[in-house]
């Protein structure tokens, strides 16, 4: 069975050596991660070299994702590393106290502007919400709180305003270098952190397309102003993550489910792909097996239609990286046989607004009401296949480019596989449909008498797919190097 729902890994310390990393890819890593909230551009490239290397060693493309920072709001450190807080402590956030100088009463941010977008009575979150302080004075630089659930704080631990609101910009000046690092890098998407509005992705698109770069771009939904502005910034997006770490903490934890569906529905709905990220096994950073919550979890966002899940530090940091992976697809593909999950109703009622449009949505309402093996889309930049994928279906996609950006490109896409064809501009179109029919007979993915749709448009112009045509497999596969 052919996986749908792809698989994100990101890179870290857990994948450097070469024996893990490739038992990560032999495992059925679709995209790589690479967290540029850690560590350096130069092990970044290292990574992502060897992740190619290991892809192509298999004969696979891999997609690849530079994640920006962001303006992550920290606390600095302590002089002693830690302290422990008990509820009903005063504590205070302090913007003029020295990075490294924190202690039982005090300790510094990252953030300096803190104190000006916060006031009485407002909650703040700590550590992923593992610490909550109620703001009880605001006084210049000084941020003075009363504990209201303590524990162990450490250096350097995330700081959120319950129900969002905090000003500072969406790309920091690490985050402007770092897109030029991406461009450089020639990865296949970049993660924008805590947009705000379409004004952010659009800003970030602007640097990076400034630096050559041709990536897509991800939106990251983790701040609660995005929820408010959720629809735009789809629309000004190639695709969005559902962040669900920093976004539950500020929104509340139970109403993060909702909000989770609703945004995988509404990318869906406007042909954007969606990823689910944040602690889908995260008890596998220590485990070898998840917990029955984590497999819930993974199911429930296949259920939803959710283009990929993806794995944070059970990878990069984990001991079980390669057992992570195995189990999360395990569960995707035992989640994909759900009959729901192959029905689908997508634009049914809407007018169609491109013809190439028209000819994906006509391929996938054929395909389901007729015993269809598989589609073959033979594609300059994609977007075919992109629609095809927003149909639910049990139905692979092959994706077949002359373009290794846009092979790259759509290993994100739901049950869409990429195959490098470049025989279109050099024979007629009899011989390029036998010619990719061998192609998929040669990886078993069809057989004799199989029926298989085909869609291609005027050779080597984007945009002009114009042509759906339904073919009966007439031959056995040909021994080839292919």
């Amino acid at each position: 069975m052919l996986r749908r729902t792809k698989i994100i890994a990101t890179l870290g310390p857990s994948t450097d050596d070469p024996k893990m990393l490739d038992k990560i890819i032999q495992a059925g890593v679709d995209v790589v991660r690479l967290n540029f909230s850690h560590e350096t551009p130069k092990i970044h490239q290292r990574r992502l070299d060897e992740a190619r290397k290991c892809a192509n060693a298999y004969g696979r493309p891999i997609g690849a994702i530079v994640d920006l920072q962001g303006p992550k709001i920290r606390i600095e450190g302590f002089s002693q590393g830690k302290i422990i807080l008990n509820e009903g402590d005063q504590f205070i956030l302090d913007a003029t106290c020295p990075s490294d100088a924190g202690n039982q009463q005090r300790v510094g941010i990252t953030y300096k502007q803190l104190p000006k977008d916060v006031q009485s009575a407002d909650t703040l979150l700590l550590d992923d919400g593992r610490i909550v302080l109620k703001v009880e004075q605001v006084l210049d630089s000084q941020i003075n709180c009363k504990v209201i659930v303590g524990g162990k704080l450490s250096n350097h631990k995330g700081i959120n305003r319950e129900g969002g609101g905090l000003s500072a910009d969406a790309l920091t000046d690490k985050d402007r270098a770092d897109i030029a690092t991406a461009a450089a890098m020639q990865v296949d998407y970049l993660a924008v952190s805590f947009p705000r509005s379409a004004e952010d992705i659009h800003d970030a698109r602007e640097l990076l397309q400034a630096a050559g770069g041709k990536a897509g771009i991800i939106a990251k939904i983790e701040r609660a102003e995005a929820l408010a502005n959720y629809e735009e910034i789809i629309k000004a997006s190639d695709a969005i993550m559902v962040a669900r770490g920093d976004l539950g903490v500020e929104i509340g934890d139970a109403n993060l489910p909702l909000a989770q569906k609703r945004l995988i529905k509404k990318a869906r709905e406007l042909n954007t792909v969606v990823i689910t990220a944040t602690q889908m096994m995260e008890s596998m950073m220590e485990n070898p097996i998840p917990t029955r919550a984590e497999v819930s979890d993974v199911a429930n966002a296949v259920f939803d239609g959710t283009d990929a899940v993806m794995l944070s530090g059970e990878t990069a940091a984990g001991e079980y990286p390669d057992k992570a992976v195995i189990a999360m697809n395990r569960v995707c593909c035992e989640a994909e046989k759900d009959p729901m999950v192959q029905k689908s109703r997508h634009r049914l009622e809407h007018q169609f607004e491109r013809i190439d449009e028209a000819i994906a949505m006509a391929s996938m309402y054929t395909a389901n009401h007729l015993n269809i093996s598989a589609i073959v889309a033979l594609t300059e930049s994609g977007s075919t296949p992109l629609w095809m994928s927003r149909i639910n279906s049990g139905i692979p996609i092959f994706a077949l480019s002359r373009h290794a950006s846009t092979r790259s490109k759509v290993t994100l896409f739901r049950g869409v596989y990429p195959i490098e064809f470049d025989e279109f501009s050099k024979i007629d179109t009899l011989q390029a449909n036998q010619v990719m029919i061998n192609k998929l007979l040669k990886r078993a993915a069809i057989s004799k008498g199989d029926l298989v749709i085909i869609t291609k448009g005027v050779k080597g112009i984007s945009g002009e797919t114009n042509l759906m045509k339904i073919v009966c497999v007439d031959s056995e596969p040909k021994p080839s190097q292919d």
